[in-house]
């Protein structure tokens, strides 16, 4: 029972050992980043990262969605928000198209939301 117990500890004092090495090559790792970048110092990538996330840096709001192994686009969410957005660009007299394009959306789903918001004219029979 004694012994059992020993030789689990001996492993996971390997393991803890492994681990710990991996972490030392992964520390080198990041202290050799800001050189990747043309930085001299960690703080200075630190500080050059933080005021491009101020500045907007990131994704674009309208990058259209990666597509799937099939070919297709993700299924776009309608949220309240997106549909506050059409109201608005509805309102800035764009057109269906120009709203797809810059939400990520279909066409007939603009069509769907303008409908539900009331703003196209029934047809006439």
């Amino acid at each position: 029972m004694v012994t059992d117990k020993l030789k689990k500890l001996q492993e996971y004092q390997r393991e803890m050992a492994k681990i710990e090495k991996e972490l030392a090559s992964f520390d080198r790792k990041l202290l050799a980043l800001p050189g990747k970048f043309g930085f001299k110092t960690v703080d200075a990538l630190v500080d050059a990262l933080c005021a491009a996330a101020k500045s907007g840096g990131g994704k674009a709001a309208s990058s259209a969605p990666k597509a799937s192994a099939s070919g297709r686009k993700p299924r776009a969410v309608i949220t309240p928000e997106t549909k506050q957005k059409v109201k608005a660009m509805v309102a800035d007299e764009k057109t269906g198209a120009q709203i797809a394009k810059a939400l990520n959306i279909s066409l007939p789903s603009v069509q769907n939301i303008k409908k539900e918001l009331g703003l196209v004219k029934a047809r006439k029979k």
